[in-house]
């Protein structure tokens, strides 16, 4: 009976999974993988004896607890933050096992197998990797930390030799059959994972936070083999396999391996020198922008991460639903790495009650740009930054970009001409069909709603 609950709830793990890939289902596959979690924990329970109840009913309220409030408070923007931490704790949990085990073995003079000692020094390399790499991206997206690369002199050499290190203490734990031993590799592995997440800037957080992910599955799997708990390596395999698949969409996404993205420090300083066109702009009022939308037949919107910093997705929606009732068509074209996580746009516009099939991917909004009247762009920079398609000399070269600067129009919501995080001038905003509306993307948003009242 254990093992067929175990196997249910892995079931449980795999439908929500399959679920969180569409933003249509995606809460009834967290509430299916949820599910799947509590029965995994529950069958647990039930086969241990002389359990301490005390202790483990301390720990659900006060992690339920933080967790929840950390969850209903959380702004949007502050998500990919969240995220970082949540992959951090289950890094922590998983060595913590592992750490347990190795206490209670040598605590009762027993010694590890060649295969056990092996899945534990695993579970605590990688689980101490992710927590410390987890909070420096936490540092780095919440600004407690620079946002870019911060390249330390030999600074790869000494990760090598710190993961040879991490290598060789553990052969050494495993043979000398040494608790302190283990520790080391601890100390270790929470270094190496503070060094290999500095250098990298905050544009490459999104796939550094998928990686790390990835990383606290498999970590996860590692402790499930330590206590022979089928349900966690289960569970652990699988948050491995999808985080690795989605590190790997979101590299090609922005034309980058994932090798570019660890060691590369891209960002640390700009391709070139980073400098504006002396080409003029052309500067848009509210009412431009509201006459250019209130006749269109069609309008496409590009979210980005300054329409999540200026909380703007609620007006935007206003905005959408007043020219829908003026006959125009509203759609909204969602890049791959836009915002600081994968599905960052969709969570925010989805809050603000956006229907899900006006959320286009990629491949679904650049056919429509050729017949589109107006391409409304709030917050985004290199996403459609035409570079990418156009100059082979340039650092995102080869990066899938939105072709917005195919639509008849283009407005762009943006508070100044400053580079985005890749550090390069955007040519769309010279562009004779690109009008620039200078402002906060909310307050910009709101402006256009009034003047469209007089159209």
């Amino acid at each position: 009976m254990t093992e067929l609950l175990y196997l249910g709830a892995a079931v449980l793990f795999i439908l929500g999974l399959k679920q969180l890939s569409s933003p249509r289902t995606a809460r009834r596959g967290n509430m299916l993988a949820s599910v799947g979690m509590l029965t995994a924990l529950i069958v647990t329970l039930a086969n241990m004896d002389n359990i301490g109840w005390g202790p483990i009913i301390a720990g659900l309220l006060v992690g339920g607890g933080v967790g929840a409030a950390l969850a209903l408070r959380v702004k949007m923007t502050s998500m990919p933050e969240l995220v970082a931490a949540f992959n951090g704790f289950g890094g922590v949990a998983s060595a913590l096992v592992a750490l347990a085990e190795i206490e209670r073995t040598y605590g009762f003079g027993g010694v590890f197998s060649v295969e056990t000692g092996v899945v534990v020094a695993l579970s605590l390399a990688i689980g101490s990797i992710t927590f410390s790499g987890s909070f420096v991206a936490f540092g780095k997206l919440n600004g407690s930390l620079p946002g870019k690369p911060i390249m330390l002199p030999g600074g790869q050499v000494i990760n090598a030799l710190l993961a040879a290190a991490i290598i060789g203490v553990s052969g050494w734990a495993i043979a000398a059959d040494s608790a302190l031993t283990f520790w080391i590799v601890v100390a270790l592995a929470l270094l190496l994972g503070v060094l290999a997440v500095i250098p990298i800037g905050g544009a490459d957080m999104p796939v550094v936070i998928s990686l790390l992910n990835s990383f606290s599955g498999v970590a996860a799997a590692m402790a499930g083999f330590v206590i022979g708990n089928s349900a966690l390596i289960i569970g652990g395999a699988l948050v491995g396999a999808a985080g690795l698949i989605l590190t790997l969409q979101m590299g090609e996404a922005m034309n980058r391996t994932i090798a570019n993205v660890l060691f590369s420090g891209f960002g640390a300083t700009p391709a070139g020198p980073v400098t504006t066109s002396d080409k003029p702009v052309k500067n848009a009022t509210p009412d431009d922008v509201a006459i250019a939308l209130a006749y269109a037949e069609n309008v496409i919107v590009v979210p980005g991460y300054g329409l999540a910093v200026a909380q703007a997705q609620h007006a935007v929606r206003d905005l959408a639903t007043i020219l829908e009732e003026r006959g125009v068509t509203v759609d909204y074209a969602i890049h791959p790495v836009a915002g600081r996580m994968p599905g960052h746009m969709n969570v925010l516009l989805a809050e603000a009650d956006v229907p899900y099939d006006q959320l286009l991917d990629l491949d679904q909004s650049n056919p429509k740009f050729g017949q589109t009247d107006v391409a409304l762009v709030i917050g985004a920079n290199d996403v459609v930054n035409p570079s990418a398609r156009d100059d082979d000399t340039s650092p995102i070269y080869g990066m899938p970009i939105l072709e917005v600067d195919l639509a008849t129009t283009v407005v762009v919501v943006k508070r100044s001409l400053s580079p985005g995080f890749a550090g390069i001038d955007n040519p769309l905003f010279y562009d004779e069909g690109t009008m620039m509306l200078f402002a906060d993307g909310k307050a910009a948003v709101e402006s256009v709603i009034s003047a469209i009242g007089n159209v």
